[in-house]
């Protein structure tokens, strides 16, 4: 079958459309799809254009479009041109005004635009890659979020998607009979999460990440009873520091681990503004 053509009209970049529509076809798993961006649409010629254009090719239009004029010549258009349509964003401004008595801006381009929380977002991400993997542990007592593990739980990518989103993060690498710096013990014990792993997925993990670096397989860095030295050194850290959550990362994406994070920063009341983890 030929992909179906689902065309995404935005005055903005298009990513929310985009997440938005990504996350609604997986619950159509092999649908053949083939979704195509049109961002930074400013003006209702333009808007025209692109209708004529999903007629001609009997696509499926979703939009987010900011202002009212621009929704409404959408709007006209795929009942003109009987057009499967989906406003994303109209219904919830329409419904936000009712409620908070307030005509929304109608500005495209605020969920991108270059203000303080970007800027702090810039500044976490700059913070975190320095802070990456214990290089630098005195800045750990300035971190929002510390993570502490094993080799290859996921720390690096965690800490990343993390400062994306505006917190300054610091990770530790816990290593066999070392104890972990000093300044580790310097940081309000609230901030810090312990990660752990399936001792077999993480040997899978490990014999890959020694394939990709050409090195040989004989190392005790892959080996079952020294993987397994390593997780009880770490648990019994773990049971001595009973304020740090203990976080099974086996087979858990990235997102889904941040997400159990935050909730538990939210619930201690150490959350800030989740920023959208796109905008860098």
């Amino acid at each position: 079958m030929r992909p179906k053509p689902l065309f995404i009209i935005s005055d903005g970049t298009g990513d929310t459309a985009e997440k938005v529509v990504h996350a609604c076809l997986l619950q159509f798993e092999g649908a053949p799809v083939q979704p195509q961006t049109f961002p930074h649409v400013k003006d209702a010629e333009e808007i025209r254009r692109l209708f004529k254009l999903a007629r001609e090719h009997d696509a499926l239009v979703v939009t987010t479009l900011v202002r009212g004029d621009h929704r409404d010549e959408a709007a006209r258009l795929a009942q003109q041109y009987r057009i499967t349509f989906v406003d994303i964003v109209g219904n919830m401004l329409a419904n936000l005004s009712n409620y908070l008595k307030v005509a929304p801006l109608e500005t495209a381009g605020l969920l991108h635009r270059a203000d303080d929380r970007y800027f702090r977002r810039v500044a976490a991400v700059e913070f975190t890659v320095k802070a990456d993997d214990g290089k630098e542990p005195r800045m750990l007592r300035e971190a929002d979020i510390v993570l502490v593990g094993v080799s290859r739980t996921s720390k690096t990518p965690l800490s990343v998607f993390l400062a994306h989103k505006g917190y300054k993060v610091g990770n530790v690498p816990l290593v066999l009979d070392r104890e972990p710096p000093e300044p580790l013990w310097d940081v309000d014990p609230r901030r810090i999460f312990a990660l752990t792993i399936d001792p077999e997925s993480l040997q899978e993990i490990r014999k890959q990440r020694i394939e990709q670096m050409r090195m040989s397989d004989r190392t005790n860095y892959c080996q079952m009873d020294y993987i397994m030295a390593e997780l009880d050194f770490a648990h019994d850290l773990f049971d001595r520091n009973r304020e740090w959550p203990v976080i099974d990362v086996t087979n858990k994406a990235v997102e889904e681990t941040a997400a159990n994070i935050l909730k538990v920063l939210m619930a201690r009341g150490l959350a800030t503004h989740v920023a959208e983890v796109g905008q860098l």
